[in-house]
């Protein structure tokens, strides 16, 4: 997947994912929360269930990809509770 698709498959996972947890605020927040949701879990699909972000047209793809974003505000919201 080019450089390209990745931020746009990032920018909406973030965004759907900070739709279900909220998560760092403004644009710049959902892209890096949805690249590295997305890189998580291509990485934990591709470790588990033998899954991963091969075609971005690919429901598995935005699945993993948003699962993925989500677990990483999961942790977000962890560590900004500790800091509080």
């Amino acid at each position: 997947m080019s450089i390209i698709a990745w931020i746009v498959l990032g920018l909406i996972a973030g965004a759907i994912a900070k739709a279900i947890l909220p998560g760092p605020g403004g644009l710049l927040g959902t892209l890096v929360v949805g690249v590295v949701g997305a890189l998580l879990g291509g990485w934990l699909g591709s470790a588990i269930f033998g899954i991963g972000l091969e075609d971005i047209w690919s429901l598995q793809t935005w699945l993993v990809a948003i699962v993925g974003a989500v677990v990483v505000l999961f942790i977000w919201g962890l560590i900004v509770r500790r800091r509080a």
